[in-house]
């Protein structure tokens, strides 16, 4: 009875500890939001999703920067899931124990702990540099490169956990590989797929680094891809570095607008792939 004890009281103690850590982790966490939503609430109004932004020491919003993002982001996910889809598809269906599915496997893994840095400096020696110029374009395909590991990942993932019996009842009809893929497998796995997508864009929503090499910034609204273009992780980073209260102010509500956008799309994610565990 006596190990037993010591076997109990260590027990306790050790999940004793798991408990502060938790705590300690969480409370820093519930700091961070309160200080987030009690700055930046503080410049919430309809200005700042209607008007520029501003000039130093003037008021303004961040329209031009919220689209900035949106187009940008958009585009990075355009270019990046379907390269994504495509070789998770491939690992999982038809090269799942080659050599090559085990070479993908392994770089995609350090993609995914890659810095978005490097990746952002990546792409300006392979497009800005050549091109002459920072632009949306090379601002996109920075963020697509960002999205093509998780996706890779994720669809992998949703594909091994689709029962083959489905596959083989599909094949045992007449179906080619193809066509079992598409109509049984894709279709047993989509909330598993639109979580990978969701998860890919609450990634690349908040990143700074690749878009200051590459897309950089603009005052100005503008539609050109070609040329550089407001975002904004990159206006908050450059806002809260300013001594302008208005552009300090800004930043603060920027960042509140973002941690919103990247919750809602985690709080989806999770409910989706809640969603495919319990069917």
């Amino acid at each position: 009875m006596a190990i037993y004890d010591r076997r109990r009281g260590r027990n306790g103690f050790y999940l004793g500890l798991c408990y502060v850590a938790t705590g300690f982790g969480l409370a820093f966490l519930v700091w961070i939001l309160l200080t987030l939503i009690y700055n930046g609430a503080k410049g919430l109004s309809p200005a700042v999703f209607t008007q520029m932004t501003p000039p130093p020491g003037s008021e303004g919003g961040l329209l031009n920067a919220i689209l900035g993002s949106l187009v940008m982001t958009g585009l990075g996910i355009v270019v990046g899931t379907p390269l994504g889809m495509l070789a998770g598809t491939y690992m999982a269906e038809y090269g799942r124990h080659s050599k090559l599915a085990a070479v993908v496997r392994f770089i995609n893994d350090i993609l995914l702990s890659a810095p978005s840095i490097v990746v952002g400096l990546f792409i300006y020696e392979v497009m800005v540099a050549r091109m002459g110029h920072f632009s949306a374009l090379a601002g996109a395909v920075a963020l697509g490169v960002i999205v093509v590991p998780v996706v890779v990942r994720t669809t992998e993932d949703m594909l091994l956990l689709v029962p083959n019996p489905l596959r083989e009842a599909a094949a045992a009809l007449g179906l080619p590989r193809s066509h079992v893929i598409g109509k049984v497998a894709y279709r047993a796995a989509r909330a598993g797929l639109i979580t990978g997508v969701l998860l890919a864009v609450a990634r690349i929503s908040g990143e700074t680094a690749p878009l200051l090499f590459t897309a950089l910034n603009n005052q100005f609204y503008s539609t050109n891809l070609d040329a550089p273009m407001a975002s904004l992780p990159v206006v908050i980073f450059q806002f809260a570095l300013s001594p302008y209260k208005e552009w300090q102010q800004l930043a603060w509500t920027g960042a509140l607008i973002i941690t919103a956008a990247v919750l809602s799309l985690s709080i989806i994610a999770r409910v989706l792939g809640a969603q495919k565990s319990s069917s």
